[in-house]
């Protein structure tokens, strides 16, 4: 046994429940394929269901100057941004259920409603007219059927790769970056030439083929999951989460949450008032989410090679950084490009190391809890940025400056978590984790 399963099952001494038991024999770590048909499969079809789910929440920037042109033109930029605030909360918070409900029963049963739900929640928003309608559909349902399919089909990555975890795990967050380049361009252009109603439609029959071969082809190692242990195991076992690592890495995660997505909410908008022209602006989110494919693959392989925790760190920071020098002084088509690019590829970065570093210290069998809960409690953070950058925009009177230092600041903050976490989990500074 390594140094940690020896610092977990010291942790759990005299715990015999079926979900923390220390046993060598009874541990599934041990026999990961890191390969093979259904292993690369399920990589396929997580990167087509986060295509056509996260893919499109970091599209949100596109309505959201829609919106504020039209449907919406009376409200606030910050009452707007409630609608893509509470979509990433619904999809964050129904993460400790889903996780839960995927060890038990495996991914199946969570992905075939959610490819319902996602694309139900999709044709209903093309009718939309009132604002609580949009927060009703796009805002909640598009939000759950996301959740449905997002955490299965990466936590189902993650049982059939270990030494190639973070590798393989980026290859399917991939599937989200590639979303992100297409859908705003592919949403302005049908929202011109066939409407609002029917460029949503379409996405709508794009989300339910690309999600419904998902669902076909991402399988668990596992099987049907854990559903006889965990049938009677209680639906939180607080022993999962009595892990400092654990915890401060998820504080760090919850200040990099509140800044996250306020570049993409807001970067098309900020673009438009640096005088681009509006087909322009809305190629600037294309170009950030595209920058966002590079994050996603290159820096989880580095991370199979130099240690998942030492990736994240720099990636986070830097995130922060550039947001902090290269946005706040960005006036020029060219310096908005160039941030966009460079923030998409930190961004991109951060996003694709979270689950990999969650399961680097985590269970096989509890990943999906794990993972899940992780994001339950940075959905609270997630809700709150997007309007609170909308409000220090209205307080500085449509300035952009305060809304820029807060999204850099929550990264630099977070790294600093991250920095302590990794301290926890091996204080040499050269070792590989």
């Amino acid at each position: 046994m390594s140094k940690l399963d020896l610092e977990k099952c010291e942790t759990l001494e005299g715990d015999t429940s079926p979900i923390n038991s220390c046993s060598v024999s009874s541990q599934p770590d041990d026999d990961f394929p890191d390969g093979g048909w259904r292993a690369w499969l399920t990589v396929i079809g997580a990167f087509l269901a986060l295509f056509c789910t996260f893919g499109q929440l970091t599209s949100f920037g596109t309505f959201q100057t829609w919106y504020a042109e039209h449907q919406l033109r009376d409200m606030s930029p910050s009452t707007i941004s409630w609608i893509g605030s509470l979509q990433l909360w619904v999809f964050f918070f129904c993460g400790g259920i889903v996780g839960r409900i995927f060890d038990a029963y495996g991914p199946r049963i969570l992905m075939i409603p959610g490819a319902i739900i996602l694309t139900v929640g999709t044709m209903l928003t093309s009718i939309c007219t009132k604002y609580y309608q949009y927060m009703l559909c796009q805002g909640v349902l598009f939000g759950l059927g996301i959740g449905l399919l997002f955490y299965p089909a990466l936590a189902s990555v993650s049982t059939h790769f270990k030494k190639y975890r973070a590798t393989a795990l980026g290859l399917a967050l991939s599937g989200s970056g590639v979303g992100g380049v297409i859908y705003p361009i592919m949403f302005r252009q049908l929202f011109e030439l066939c409407g609002f109603a029917w460029g949503v439609r379409i996405s709508g029959f794009i989300g339910l083929a690309a999600s419904g071969v998902a669902v076909c082809l991402v399988s668990s190692r596992l099987g049907n999951g854990n559903a006889k242990s965990s049938g009677s195991a209680p639906w939180l076992d607080l022993k999962v989460i009595q892990d400092g690592t654990f915890l401060l890495f998820v504080l760090g995660c919850v200040f990099v949450s509140l800044g996250l997505f306020i570049p993409n909410f807001y970067i098309v908008s900020y673009a438009t008032e640096h005088s681009m022209s509006s087909s322009m602006s809305f190629t600037v989110l294309a170009v950030l989410n595209a920058g966002g494919i590079l994050g996603r693959v290159a820096p989880p392989y580095i991370s199979d090679i130099l240690g998942r925790f030492n990736m994240i760190i720099p990636s986070a920071f830097l995130a922060g950084f550039c947001t902090l020098v290269f946005w706040m002084f960005a006036q020029t088509e060219v310096e908005i490009i160039l941030y966009a690019i460079l923030y998409g590829i930190f961004s991109g970065a951060f996003n694709a190391l979270v689950i990999p570093c969650i399961g680097q210290i985590s269970d096989i069998r509890v990943i999906g809890l794990r993972i899940g809960l992780a994001y339950t409690i940075i959905a609270f953070p997630s809700l709150c940025g997007g309007p609170a950058a909308g409000a220090l925009l209205k307080l500085q009177h449509g300035s952009y400056t305060g809304l820029i230092a807060f999204s850099g600041s929550c990264f630099i903050i977070g790294s600093v978590f991250f920095v302590w976490a990794r301290y926890r989990l091996e204080p040499r500074i050269l070792a590989r984790h």
